[in-house]
């Protein structure tokens, strides 16, 4: 089982919870068992975006999207999410995320 946490801004917002709870209840579970598929180690559908980051793609209504990281070998940090539409803003934005929770992670070693 792989653990699966959310990424917070420093104001302590996730940017991924923000898009979920904007999903109707069909899209929301549609998510939720990607999500479990992906704890349970299923990585099929998961495509690198660059920087140890990748998404997880849906093949169902618009082509839903979760990006994520993996901080080692056990945790998945998710970043955000999206559809197919937005896929690029969505990438970027995941990235900026991604950098911001290694930069952060590191500040605290240091």
């Amino acid at each position: 089982m792989i653990r699966i946490v959310e990424y917070v801004t420093e104001d302590d917002e996730s940017p991924f919870r923000h898009w979920f709870d904007g999903l109707d209840p069909q899209a929301a579970a549609v998510v939720t068992t990607a999500i479990g598929r992906l704890g349970d180690g299923n990585i099929s559908n998961v495509k690198p975006i660059g920087d140890g980051a990748a998404e997880l793609r849906i093949d169902r209504g618009p082509g839903y999207r979760i990006y994520f990281g993996w901080d080692g070998r056990v945790l998945v940090i998710l970043l955000g999410g999206g559809t197919k539409r937005r896929q690029q803003k969505d990438i970027a934005a995941a990235l900026r995320r991604w950098r911001d929770y290694k930069s952060r992670k590191a500040d605290k070693r240091g």
